[in-house]
């Protein structure tokens, strides 16, 4: 689910979100979780699916700091805003591209 909602070929952000804190990457909490998402980064680099280099880390999780309150589920607070979100940053288009029309089955609100 993961890969699926993100571009991990984007080294610089997420679609209109630029920067550093915009750039994808999986935590992992313990030795087992690091060793599970290796395991999925390989695969899908291996798989072919991606016509460009997966530049997403996995990294040893550090403190984690919630979100200020608005930011939190936004997309149900605000759905005609993040819909509008998502149609004028080419996300979704972005998404199909990469994964084809299936990319969002199960996943559409995310």
């Amino acid at each position: 689910m993961f890969w699926r909602s993100v571009d991990p070929t984007d080294k610089g952000g997420q679609f209109c979100d630029r920067g550093d804190s915009y750039a994808t990457a999986i935590f992992a909490n313990s030795p087992e979780q690091e060793k599970i998402a290796e395991a999925s980064l390989t695969m899908l680099g291996k798989s072919g699916v991606l016509k460009q280099p997966i530049v997403t880390p996995v990294r040893t999780a550090g403190a984690f700091y919630p979100a200020e309150g608005y930011h939190q589920d936004y997309y149900t607070k605000n759905p005609l805003r993040y819909k509008f979100y998502r149609l004028s940053c080419g996300r979704d288009a972005r998404i199909k591209e990469l994964w084809g029309a299936e990319a969002h089955k199960g996943i559409e609100k995310h």
